[in-house]
């Protein structure tokens, strides 16, 4: 199991929609990141709007197909009116390097 940590960020006064848009998650996107090896993910959320994301996923994670699936591509352009996105309306993702880890 890997884990990774990657940051996103809100355009201003986004967060209250973004956490509706959560509770609210499609459970067609759910078993979609399932199927893809996603385990473990929590999305954290500071007052400046960044996005601090965690997640694991399996050895042999199928996660690099998901931008092409027509569920992910929906999912994102559901959440391009509220935070920084590509012009492809992925989001902009900043990976993180672990730099300390207590077992």
């Amino acid at each position: 199991m890997e884990q990774l940590a990657f940051t996103m960020h809100l355009h201003p006064g986004q967060a209250a929609e973004y956490q509706r848009r959560h509770d609210a998650i499609w459970p067609e996107l759910a078993e979609l990141l399932h199927q893809a090896g996603v385990r473990d993910y929590s999305i954290f959320l500071d007052d400046d709007g960044t996005l601090f994301a965690v997640l694991r996923r399996e050895d042999g994670h199928t996660m690099d197909a998901l931008p092409a699936h027509p569920v992910m591509r929906r999912w994102w352009t559901h959440m391009a009116d509220i935070m920084t996105t590509h012009a492809d309306g992925s989001p902009v993702v900043r990976p993180l390097r672990r730099v300390f880890h207590l077992p």
